[in-house]
Parts: C-alpha cells; structure tokens; sequence
C-alpha cells in the first residue's frame, strides 16, 4: 500500500515519527539549557493534570497507583506519535501542510508551557527550538525520500522544490522558462520515490535526536545533583529519636514493617518529571505576613538545632484500606523554629508553601506551632531524601494528610491567610484544612486469599496521627468484636502494628473486618465515605477462603 500513489505508507509514517523525535530531542537539549520545567512534554503533562477533573484523578491515582505519571506520560508520547504520523502523511501530499501542522502543535506547546507557574518568556524557546528543528527534518527528510524523476523539469535543478542538491551525475545546467513549482507535490507524477536516501536520512535524524536528548538530560543537572546527594553526609542531630521500644515491630511476614524503607515508600504527587534541585543553589525564603523574611541556603539549613523524629505520613487519596502510607524516621530542623525565627503576624492562619516545580500547598500554621514535630526534613531513614521524596528538603508535618502539608522540593513558604490565598487542590475542591483521620487496615490475610483450616493468623496496622491508637478490634462473619495485640509504638505520630494470632479458621468463606479507637476515645465509623474532599473512612474487610 502507497501514501498518495508516490510514497508508501510505512515511508510516510517513518518521516513524521523521525521529524517528531528530532522536536523532542532538541526541545530536551534547549530546556537543559533554559530550565528543565520548560521541556514541552512535561508542561504539557503537567497541562493536563491540571485540567483533569478530580474524579479522573481519584480513578487513575485507584487504578494504576504510583504508575499513573508513568501511564500519562507514555499516553502523551503515543499521541504524540501517532501526531507525527500524521505530520508525516500531510508533508508527502505537500510540504505546507506539513508545516503547517507542525506550527499548530507548536503553539499548542507554547500555551502549555506559559500556563506553569512561573513561566517566563525565555521558557517557550525549547518548545521554538524543537518545532524549527523538526520542520528541518521534516524538508530534508521529504526531499530524501521524493527526487526529481528523470526527465522531469526539476531532475536537475540544483535548487528543486526543497532546495536540494541533485544526485550526482545530474545535469545542472539546465535551464527552463516555466519555475519549477516552490512545494513538492508527491502525485504529480514527477517524483520517485528512493528508499536508501531516506533510510540514511532517518538514521541521521535519530542520531541527531538520541545526541541532543543526552545532552539535554546531561543538562538538567541530573548527574550533578545525584552526585551531590550521593556525597552528603547527615550531621548528627541535637535530638535524636529514641530507639525503637522492644515490640514495636511484630516481625510477621506479610505485614507492614514498622519502618517503610525508602524504596517501598508511597509516591503520589502532580510532578511527571522529578525536579532535579542542587543543594548548593537550593534556598528557602520565608515571607508575607512576618516581620523579619527570611532566606536560607541548605548550609544554613544543616547549621540550625537538628531533630529526628519518627512519623506516619499519609495520602488523602488512600482509600479504606489503600496502600499510600507509610513510616519512616525524618531528620530536618523545625518548621515552627525557623517561623518564629521570621516572627509570624498576628492573623496569619495559613503557610503556601511551594515546590521546585511549582505546586502548592496549605498548611494551617496553629498546627505547626502547636509542638508537634513539624520538620523542615533533608534525611529519611538514615539517608538523605530520595529524590522521588523530596531532595533536597521536604515539609513533614505529622496529623495532616500530605497535600496540605508535605511539600516536596520546597523552595518557598507564605505566610498568609486561608481567605487570601488557595493551595493547588484546595482550589480542585478538596478540604482546606486536611487532618488525617483515625483507620485501619488488614495486611493478613489478603483479600481472595485461600487458607489453610485452623490456627491464622490475621494482622494489620492502624494509625490516628498526632491522637495515638487505643485498640484495634476484629470481628469475623459479623461475630463479636474481639480486641487485638497491639505493637508498641514510640509517639502518638506513628502507625501501629496489631494482631489476632489465635483465630481458628473453619472451612468456607469468611468475612474479617476491622475498627481502631484512638486516644481521644473515638472510633472509626463504619460508614463509607470516599477520599473526596478530606479522606476516606469506613471499616476496611477482606474475603478468604478457608479449605
């Protein structure tokens, strides 16, 4: 099969797909150069999230978990591909259309890359670069692939419809009264098609495409940065955590370990391309609504009181029963010092922080001040903050799920007032204040599973940020609720292992549900409520099979 009689299809296609690897390549190189945010893939990504209504959200954040950046982004590229394509098959009808589409997908870029926050005019040149690069290659690849027939008027002109040299051996002294027309057309009947110019264009391209995309990862710091992470050394903190009370970790296979190391730990955020930050450039300023602003270098940072601190953080999309929380040990300095170091004002109630790539958060300054161990964190786990987690600093606020407190990559906090400014999803229609609410969760045995008949053992965590778990009770087939073995735990900003290692499972199926009470004597509801706008809630609930 031949696109319009003159090229064949997978020749068309291989045209439009090479030109647009050569736009993604170059708009890489120019955004290592101008600012990593600026790479047009990724605005336009980041475009996208922002426009995607919140249960859209809530249903790829369910469905694919922590894989949702992946997929949105490998839907971008497929949709880019199959753009390029297209591309492809306008410019072998003629070279206009081509182009023409090309700038229309530039544009579309340009208003992607403005919409982010802080964008700048400087930041639509790698969007610019990419798009003039790819009609290069689209030209030079179109006129590769449709020479001139011989004995047609434009066999031997030296500049033909896309200003090519003619292959050797063509006569270039030719002249004719009538000009050759400016823009090839590939059914006139007066081009060939050459499979080996093209394949050697298209190689050529790639090459070109692979080389700027290198360098412009290379560019954006990436090995740099990993470089200085890998060389920092934790100083030791003035307050370290106590050790880990005897108990507090039940050590059963299959049930969360107390500790959540790094690699395991939960990853939700808006950010499709990690922000590479140096900490020796990193600075956090402290303004709005204090007396003295305040600007600090990550030297200043290590330099202030340090304080280690275990905490359970959580995200407000964690369904009943979810996987998106986890614990681990924190050092950083205190948030609630650095604020009284600028002297907040009568008034203010709210802190906008926000991140290297621009995202937003609001956190209620009273709970910051009220003693909790609110951080200002660079190390996690006796390590500095993995990049998916923040490096180099990071907001760790214990009691509050994490998109009204856990801004990653902060480079900035406002200290403001909730009637004056609004955080990213709080403007989405999400909960402004945000405390994590008191739940459960059965670990073992899993939903679906098939045990044994006999002694199970059945086991879980439970959490009650700030507030401290009580009890945990299990009840089996609606039976009565009988009380589980709790773990220790060393603060009330912890999650908290339980067990029930004596049920004796009977054949058929069963039913296991669970309910935690917390210090303040309430416990959790049985009703379901979905994570939309402060948390989800209700009794979480496994099906096993005894046999």
């Amino acid at each position: 099969m031949e696109s319009n009689r003159r090229v064949p299809v997978w020749a068309a296609a291989l045209i439009g797909l090479v030109a647009g690897t050569v736009a993604v390549g170059v708009s890489l190189l120019v955004a290592g150069v101008v600012k990593a945010s600026a790479f047009p893939v990724v605005a336009v990504g980041n475009a996208v999230v922002d426009l995607t209504p919140a249960a859209l959200k809530d249903f790829a954040i369910r469905t694919f978990g922590e894989n949702d950046k992946t997929v949105l982004l490998t839907g971008i590229f497929l949709v880019l591909a199959a753009t390029a394509v297209a591309i492809g098959f306008l410019a072998v009808r003629d070279l206009r259309y081509g182009l023409a589409a090309l700038a229309a997908f530039g544009v579309v870029g340009i208003l992607a890359v403005l919409t982010r926050p802080g964008a700048g005019v400087m930041d639509v040149v790698p969007t610019v670069a990419g798009v003039a690069a790819a009609m290069f290659a689209l030209r030079r690849l179109t006129g590769r692939a449709l020479v001139p027939a011989s004995g047609s008027r434009e066999a031997g002109r030296p500049d033909g419809p896309r200003g090519e040299v003619p292959p050797a051996g063509a006569e270039r002294e030719e002249r004719y009264d009538v000009p050759a027309p400016p823009v090839m057309r590939a059914g006139n009947g007066r081009y060939s098609f050459d499979r080996r110019r093209l394949l050697v264009g298209a190689a050529g391209g790639l090459v070109v495409a692979g080389a700027t995309g290198l360098i412009g990862r290379m560019l954006s710091g990436r090995a740099e940065v990993a470089a200085a992470r890998g060389g920092l050394k934790l100083p030791r903190p003035a307050v370290p955590a106590p050790p880990l009370p005897a108990g507090a970790d039940l050590r059963i296979r299959g049930l969360s370990p107390f500790v959540t190391p790094n690699h395991d730990f939960y990853r939700v955020d808006t950010a499709l391309m990690v922000p590479q930050v140096d900490p020796r450039s990193w600075t956090l300023r402290i303004h709005g609504m204090v007396d003295r602003p305040v600007e600090l270098t990550f030297a200043d940072l290590m330099k202030r009181p340090l304080k280690e601190a275990d905490i359970t953080l959580c995200c407000v999309s964690n369904e009943v029963g979810g996987p998106y929380i986890g614990n681990a040990r924190w050092l950083g300095t205190s948030l609630a010092g650095v604020l009284r170091d600028a002297g907040v004002q009568k008034g203010a109630d709210m802190l906008l922080s926000t991140s290297a790539d621009g995202w937003t958060c609001g956190t209620p300054v009273d709970v910051v001040l009220d003693g909790r161990d609110a951080l200002l964190a660079f190390g996690m786990n006796g390590q500095a903050l993995p990049f998916d987690h923040g490096f180099p600093v990071r907001q760790v606020v214990p009691g509050l799920y994490g998109y009204v407190s856990a801004t990653k990559w902060v480079t900035d906090i406002e200290v403001t007032r909730f009637d004056q400014a609004e955080a990213y999803w709080t403007s989405r229609g999400w909960s402004a204040m945000g405390p994590i609410k008191t739940e459960s969760r059965i670990d073992l045995p899993k939903d679906g599973a098939r045990v044994a008949p006999g002694r199970t053992v059945i086991a879980g965590v439970a959490w009650a940020q700030h507030k401290g778990v009580d009890a945990v009770e299990v009840r089996i087939d609606r039976g009565p609720w009988r009380r589980a073995r709790l773990a220790e735990a060393p603060t009330a900003d912890t999650w908290r292992q339980w067990v029930i290692d004596d049920w004796d499972a009977t054949p058929g199926s069963h039913t296991i549900e669970v309910r935690a009470t917390d210090a303040t004597g309430y416990t959790q509801t049985a009703d379901r409520v979905g994570v939309v706008p402060d948390g989800a809630t209700g009794w979480d609930s496994v099906r096993v099979d005894v046999a």
